[in-house]
Parts: structure tokens; sequence; C-alpha cells
């Protein structure tokens, strides 16, 4: 039911295509990129839903307020707690290691706003864990999500990010000036 609403909304509510090609892994993680907007969130729900998957989502704690929190939690979001002195990193590594399906999406920019030095979280949760990592290409102009390439991390990661900043050059996020792969 969930997965037909989402079809009928995402598609033909919102006009909006999907290109996937990359397997159902029973545990990944979602690099979603560019994320320019909070729009990014429902329009990415509706997809993943769309296509019959699942995925949870990192969010900053400030977001998690009554009656705001109940809704995200609902959602799958995971509120991140900046403040604090904890590796975030190491507690989603044994979250994978737990469950027998994990999937998590995260845009690693870090913001809305431009910044071409993403945060690596995403790549070092999938280098511990073991699991791939799949590129999820927004793009407003189109109105597409692409879901045409995964990696599984090297442990080179200068290398890796670069694989991974060069796939999303093209995609264009709904504000393209917020967005910036960090690489000339």
């Amino acid at each position: 039911m969930k997965q037909t609403i989402s079809r009928f909304i995402y598609h033909r509510l919102l006009g909006w295509e999907a290109k996937v090609s990359v397997p159902d892994f029973k545990k990944c993680i979602f690099c979603a990129a560019p994320h320019t907007t909070n729009w990014d969130l429902f329009i990415g729900k509706l997809f993943i839903h769309a296509i019959g998957r699942k995925s949870g989502f990192l969010m900053k704690r400030e977001w998690f307020f009554f009656p705001l929190g109940c809704l995200f939690r609902r959602m799958g979001g995971i509120p991140v707690h900046r403040d604090k002195h904890m590796s975030m990193v190491d507690q989603l590594i044994n979250q994978v290691k737990k469950n027998k399906e994990f999937h998590l999406a995260i845009t690693p920019e870090g913001t809305r706003s431009a910044n071409p030095d993403w945060k690596k979280g995403f790549y070092y949760i999938a280098l511990g864990a073991d699991i791939p990592i799949v590129l999820v290409g927004i793009d407003y102009q189109q109105k597409c999500i692409t879901a045409e390439k995964y990696i599984y991390p090297s442990g080179n990661i200068e290398e890796d990010m670069r694989e991974i900043k060069l796939y999303f050059k093209d995609f264009k996020g709904k504000h393209p000036e917020r967005f910036d792969i960090g690489i000339r």
C-alpha cells in the first residue's frame, strides 16, 4: 500500500522518474547528492518507497522537537548529536553488524549550502561494516533520481571520494549554486 501511494505521488502527481539498476542489497549506505533543499528528504523518501526499498536517514537533533520529532522518527530518522564526543560511525557500524538488514541514506555535504569538504562518515561506516555505498543522484532539472552505481570502499579514501564526487558532478539540485564537489 505504501509503495502504491508513493509511486502515485512520486510519478503521477509530482512527475518524477526513477532510474535504478543497482541490486537491492540487504545492507548498504545510500550516498545521496546534491542536497540543496529540505525538500530532498521528502522527494527521497517518496523515491525509496516507490521503488520498494527502505532507508533510514541521519538528521541533526535540533529537528527532533515535538511534533516533528515523532514524524521524523516514524520516517526512519536518526538524530545526530553533533556536540557529544561519541563516535556515530562506530555506533552505526555496530548497528549494521547486529541487523540482518540495514539501509541508511546520508547526504555527504552535511549541509544544504555549497560545501566542497564532504563529510566522510558514510564512507567509514561502509568500510568498517564491509557494505556497499549506493550512489543516489537527485536531479531537479530532469526530475529524476538515479541509483545506477555502487562501490565497495577500498580503504583508499582519496581515490574513492574522488570517484564518488565525480559521479555527482552532472546532477542538478533544486538550488545548483549550493552544490560543490570540490574538484575542478
